[in-house]
C-alpha cells in the first residue's frame, strides 16, 4: 500500500453500496429486528402498572409494588452497558451481523418466558427473582443490538446520506414502543379489562416468539458489513477491541465527551417525551389506561417521520447543532407542557393532550434522529461496535432508563407532581453546555478513508 490513498490488493477502492436496492434491504433487515427488540423491552414498561400486582406480594401498597416494578424495569437498563461491551467485542472481532443476530434470539426468548412465568401467588419470591434475571437478559441483549444495527446500516451508507439512512434505525425504538402499545390495546379490547388483567397481559409477551422468528430469518439472509469485511481482509480489524477501545486516556476522553455531551441529554429527552409522558398520564393525572395509550400512540405516529427529517437535515447542516437544540428546547419547555397536560386532564381533553405529547416527540426526534450517524462517525471502524455502544447505553440505559423510577420517586417524596421533571431538565441542560463547548461536529467524517490509511 502506498500513501493514505494507496491501493490494497484484493480490496475494492470504490464505495460498494450506492445501489438503492442494497441499502433499503439492509435497512429493512436491521430495522425489523431492532423494532422487535424494542417491542420486547417496552412491553414490560407499558404493562408495569399491571405486572406490579402479579409478581410482587399483595401485602405491598400499590405505590410500593409499582416502584418495585419500575426498579425491575430499570434493571434491564442497568445491565445494558455490559451487553454493549460483551456483544460489541464480538461485533468487532467476528462481525456486526453475527453479534446482533444473537441478541435478537436472546431478547425474544427472555420476553416469551416472562409471558409464561407464574406470579407471586404461585411460586412466591421466586417470581420476582426470575423476573429480574429475565430483565437482565433483555438488557444485555439490547445492549448489543442497537450498536450492531446502527453500525451495520452506517457501513452500508454513502457518506453524504449517512444521517438520512441511519435515521431509520432511530425510528425503531419509537416504533417498538408504538407496536407494544397497539398490541396491548388490541388485546385489552378483545378480552375485556378483567380477563386482560388476570391473564391476557401475557399475550403480548408470548407473541414475541413469532415476531423474532420472522426477523431472524430475514437477518440470516443478509451479508456482513462490506466495510468490516474489507477491513478484515486487509488485516485491519482489532484483535483486542476492549483494550483498543478503552486502553488509553484519549479514548476515555472521547467516551466521556460523547456520554456527557450528547447521549446523556438525548436519553432523558427520549424517555421523558415518550415513557414518562405515559407514566404521568396514567399514574399522576389518572387518565384511563386505554385513553393514555391512545394519546401517546397517536403522538408517536405523528412524530416518528421527523426522525428521518432531522437525520436527513443533519447531512446538510451537521449533527451536533440539531441534537443540542432539541435538548435545549425540551429543557425550557417541559414545565409549561406538563402544566398544560394537567390542565387538560380533568376532564380529559384528548386532542390537547395528544398535541402536548406530539410536541415532546418533536424534541425527541431532534435529539435522537442524528445520533446514530454521530456515534458511528466518532469512533474508528476496528473498534466502532464496542466504542459507540458503551456511551450510548450508559446514556440511554442509566441516564434515561432510570428516569421513570427517579421521577416517580421525586414526585412521591415531594408531593409535587412536577418534581419528576427536575431530573431530565438538569441532565439536558448539562449536556447542552458540555456538548456545546467541547464536542466536535462529526458530519464531515469519511468512513471508508480508514480502510485506505496507513
Amino acid at each position: 500500500m502506498s500513501g493514505a490513498h494507496g491501493t490494497i490488493p484484493g480490496i475494492d477502492r470504490n464505495h460498494p453500496v450506492d445501489q438503492p436496492s442494497t441499502i433499503w434491504k439492509v435497512i429493512a433487515a436491521s430495522s425489523a429486528g431492532t423494532v422487535i427488540e424494542w417491542y420486547d423491552f417496552f412491553v414490560f414498561g407499558s404493562l408495569a402498572a399491571i405486572i406490579s400486582g402479579v409478581f410482587y406480594p399483595a401485602t405491598d401498597s400499590e405505590l410500593t409494588s409499582f416502584l418495585k416494578t419500575l426498579a425491575t424495569f430499570a434493571v434491564g437498563f442497568a445491565v445494558r452497558p455490559f451487553g454493549a461491551v460483551f456483544f460489541g467485542r464480538i461485533g468487532d472481532l467476528v462481525g456486526r451481523k453475527y453479534a446482533f443476530t444473537i441478541t435478537l434470539v436472546i431478547m425474544g426468548g427472555s420476553t416469551a418466558v416472562i409471558g409464561l412465568l407464574p406470579g407471586y401467588a404461585t411460586i412466591g419470591n421466586a417470581a420476582p427473582i426470575i423476573l429480574v434475571l429475565l430483565r437482565m437478559l433483555q438488557g444485555l441483549a439490547l445492549g448489543g443490538e442497537y450498536g450492531g444495527a446502527a453500525v451495520y446500516v452506517a457501513e452500508h451508507s454513502p457518506d453524504d446520506k449517512r444521517g438520512y439512512y441511519t435515521s431509520f434505525i432511530q425510528t425503531t425504538a419509537t416504533l417498538g414502543l408504538f407496536a407494544s402499545l397497539m398490541v396491548i390495546l388490541a388485546t385489552r379490547t378483545a378480552l375485556g379489562e378483567a380477563d386482560f388483567k388476570a391473564w391476557g397481559w401475557r399475550i403480548p409477551f408470548v407473541l414475541s416468539v413469532v415476531l423474532v422468528y420472522f426477523s431472524y430469518y430475514i437477518r440470516s439472509k443478509m451479508a456482513e458489513s462490506p466495510l468490516f469485511t474489507q477491513l478484515k481482509a486487509a488485516g485491519k480489524t482489532s484483535t483486542q477491541p476492549l483494550k483498543d477501545a478503552f486502553g488509553t486516556a484519549e479514548r476515555w476522553k472521547v467516551f466521556f465527551l460523547v456520554l456527557f455531551g450528547i447521549t446523556g441529554g438525548q436519553a432523558v429527552v427520549w424517555y421523558t417525551g415518550q415513557f414518562y409522558a405515559l407514566f404521568f398520564l396514567q399514574t399522576v393525572l389518572k387518565v384511563p389506561l386505554a385513553t393514555a395509550y391512545t394519546i401517546v400512540a397517536i403522538g408517536l405516529v405523528i412524530g416518528t417521520p421527523f426522525f428521518v427529517v432531522f437525520g436527513a437535515l443533519s447531512d446538510r447542516i451537521g449533527r451536533k447543532r440539531i441534537m443540542l437544540t432539541g435538548m435545549l428546547l425540551a429543557a425550557v419547555s417541559y414545565y409549561p407542557i406538563y402544566q398544560a397536560m394537567k390542565a387538560n386532564a380533568d376532564p380529559v381533553n384528548p386532542v390537547a393532550l395528544t398535541l402536548l405529547v406530539t410536541v415532546q416527540m418533536l424534541f425527541v426526534t431532534m435529539s435522537y434522529g442524528p445520533v446514530a450517524a454521530f456515534l458511528v462517525e466518532s469512533f474508528p471502524a476496528k473498534i466502532r461496535y464496542t466504542s459507540m455502544s458503551l456511551p450510548y447505553h450508559f446514556g440511554n440505559g442509566w441516564f434515561g432508563g432510570f428516569l421513570p423510577l427517579i421521577a416517580t420517586e421525586l414526585v412521591a417524596k415531594t408531593g409535587n407532581i412536577y418534581a419528576g421533571l427536575w431530573y431530565p431538565i438538569g441532565v439536558a441542560l448539562m449536556t447542552v453546555v458540555i456538548g456545546g463547548l467541547f464536542v466536535k461536529e462529526s458530519q464531515a467524517v469519511k468512513l471508508w478513508d480508514e480502510l485506505h490509511a496507513e
